[in-house]
C-alpha cells in the first residue's frame, strides 16, 4: 500500500513539473532560445530524482518544446503551430492609428513566438455590455477599454469579469486611480488624453490674431471664431457638441453638482446648469461661426479641420493622429475656461478576462503593451500620450513632426477631470444628454429644462456599483 501511494505522489510531482514548464514555454514566460534550469535545480524544485527529471524533459522534447544540447542544457525552441497559444484582443477601430497597434503586435510575436494575437474589432455603441458578453462567452481574452466603458461595466455588475493586474510603478498616478482595486488594478492604463483646443496657425496669421493661450474664456474663443470665419469658405470653430466626451466639459467647468437628496431626487433649480449649457447654445446660434451639425461623431470635426473648412476644433491627442499629414501648421492649446479651469480626461487601458483559458499569455501581452519599450514606441511613432511617464516625457531627436506645444498637457494636469466626477451613472448621463439636446435645439426653454432634467435623473436610479471600486 505505501508503495502505491509513493508511485501516485511521484507521478503527481512529475506531472507538475511537465505541466509547469510546458505552460511557461507556451505562455512565453520562457522565451525561445533561453535554457531551462539545470537538471539538478529541477530535482530540488519539484522533489524528483534525476531519472524522473530526465523523463519529464524527454516528454517536452517529444512535444517539440525544447531541444537537448549535450553537455550544455535544454533550450526552448520555436513551437509547432498546434503548440501556440492564441490570445483574442478586442480593440476599437481607431486604436491602430492611435497606438500603432499592428507594429506593437509584430514586435510582441517576434519576442514571444509561442503566442499568437488575434485582433477582434469591437463596436462603438454599447461597448461595455458587448465586452462583458464576449468575455462571458470566452470570445475575448484582452480588451482595450476606456474609463467610461469601465464605469459602465462596474455599474452593470460586470467588474468581476476583469482580472486583477499589477498596477505598475511608472504610470501617471492620476491614470491608475480610477481602476484601483485590492492593491492592484482591474484596467492597466495604456494611452490617455485631455480634451484640448486645436487650431490652424496659418489662419491666425492670416487674420493677424494672437494664438490661443491658457487665459482664454469661451467669450474670447467666440470673438476669435468670428474673426476667423470666412463666409462660404470656412467656420471659426467646431466640435461634435453632443459627443459624450465633449459637452460634459461645460458642466465640469461650471462646477455643477449632481447630488441627490435623501429620497434620491435631484434639485437643480438655482444651480449653474443653465449658465453652463448656454455656452453650447450660444455657439449654435452663430451659424456663420459654428456649423450647425449636431452629430455625435468626433471625426466630423477633424475632417473639416483637415480640409481647412474650420479654424479651431475641440479634440484629443488621439485624434491629432488623423492630422499628421496636414498641409498646414497647427498647434494645441488648453480649452477656454468657464467659471473654473477644467477639462475632460479620457483614459484608454487594457483589461484581462478573468475567465480566459490563456490567462498567463493574456497577462504577458498586457505587460508588453504597457512596458517602457512599447510605450516609447507609441511616443515616437504617434501623437498619442503613453501612460508610462518615462516614455511620455522622453526627450531626444523626434522621428515625426509635432505641434510645438505638444507637451502642454503636462502643465494642465491639475485641471483634469473624469466623466465620473459628475457623480452620475452612465445611464443618467445618457438621459441628461437627451435633455441637453432638446434645450440646444430650442425645443425646451430655460424654465422647463431644470424640471425635465430632475425627472430624467431621478427616474434613472443610481447603481450601488457607481461607488468607486477600491
Amino acid at each position: 500500500m505505501p508503495k502505491k501511494a509513493s508511485r501516485k505522489h511521484f507521478q503527481q510531482r512529475l506531472n507538475e513539473m511537465v505541466d509547469t514548464l510546458r505552460d511557461e514555454i507556451i505562455s512565453g514566460r520562457r522565451a525561445v532560445g533561453n535554457f531551462l534550469p539545470a537538471e539538478s535545480e529541477l530535482e530540488k524544485l519539484f522533489h524528483l530524482s534525476n531519472n524522473s527529471v530526465r523523463k519529464g524533459l524527454a516528454i517536452l522534447v517529444q512535444e517539440g518544446l525544447i531541444e537537448k544540447i549535450p553537455r550544455v542544457g535544454n533550450r526552448v525552441i520555436a513551437p509547432s503551430p498546434e503548440r501556440t497559444a492564441t490570445v483574442k484582443l478586442g480593440i476599437h477601430d481607431t486604436i491602430e492609428r492611435e497606438a500603432n497597434i499592428a507594429g506593437l503586435l509584430e514586435e510582441f510575436h517576434r519576442r514571444y513566438p509561442h503566442i499568437r494575437v488575434q485582433t477582434v474589432a469591437l463596436p462603438t455603441g454599447g461597448y461595455g455590455r458587448f465586452v462583458a458578453e464576449c468575455m462571458e462567452a470566452g470570445m475575448l481574452d484582452v480588451v482595450t477599454i476606456n474609463n467610461v466603458n469601465y464605469q459602465e461595466m462596474v455599474e452593470d455588475g460586470n467588474g468581476e469579469l476583469l482580472e486583477l493586474l499589477d498596477a505598475g510603478s511608472d504610470v501617471y498616478p492620476f491614470l491608475a486611480e480610477p481602476f484601483l482595486c485590492d492593491g492592484g488594478t482591474l484596467v492597466k492604463p495604456f494611452i490617455f488624453s485631455p480634451v484640448v483646443l486645436c487650431y490652424n496657425r496659418d489662419h491666425f496669421r492670416e487674420k493677424g490674431l494672437f494664438e490661443p493661450d491658457s487665459g482664454w474664456s469661451w467669450e474670447d474663443l467666440c470673438r476669435a471664431a468670428r474673426e476667423l470665419a470666412v463666409k462660404n469658405k470656412r467656420f471659426g470653430f467646431y466640435c461634435s457638441l453632443l459627443a459624450r466626451n465633449r459637452w460634459p466639459v461645460f458642466l465640469l467647468q461650471g462646477g455643477v453638482s449632481f447630488e441627490p437628496d435623501a429620497r434620491g431626487e435631484y434639485r437643480l433649480s438655482g444651480t449653474r446648469l443653465i449658465e453652463c449649457l448656454e455656452i453650447g447654445r450660444d455657439l449654435l446660434k452663430s451659424p456663420d461661426v459654428f456649423p450647425v451639425m449636431l452629430s455625435a461623431s468626433n471625426a466630423d470635426a477633424e475632417e473639416l479641420f483637415l480640409e481647412e473648412k474650420v479654424s479651431m476644433i475641440m479634440t484629443t491627442y488621439f485624434s491629432l493622429n488623423e492630422l499628421k499629414d496636414a498641409p498646414f501648421s497647427f498647434d494645441v492649446a488648453p480649452l477656454p475656461s468657464g467659471r473654473e479651469f477644467r477639462t475632460l480626461l479620457v483614459i484608454i487601458g487594457l483589461a484581462v478576462n478573468r475567465k480566459s483559458q490563456v490567462k498567463e499569455a493574456a497577462k504577458l501581452l498586457v505587460d508588453f503593451l504597457t512596458s517602457y519599450e512599447a510605450q516609447l514606441a507609441i511616443r515616437l511613432k504617434t501623437l498619442s500620450i503613453p501612460a508610462d511617464r518615462r516614455a511620455a516625457e522622453w526627450q531626444g531627436e523626434e522621428r515625426m513632426a509635432r505641434p510645438s506645444r505638444f507637451h502642454m498637457y503636462r502643465e494642465i494636469v491639475p485641471t483634469f477631470r473624469l466623466l465620473a466626477d459628475l457623480r452620475l451613472t452612465v445611464r443618467q448621463i445618457a438621459a441628461l444628454q437627451k435633455e441637453v439636446k432638446m434645450f440646444w435645439t430650442g425645443l425646451v426653454d430655460e424654465r422647463s429644462l431644470c424640471s425635465r432634467v430632475e425627472r430624467a435623473l431621478s427616474g434613472v436610479k443610481p447603481e450601488d456599483a457607481l461607488q468607486k471600486t477600491t
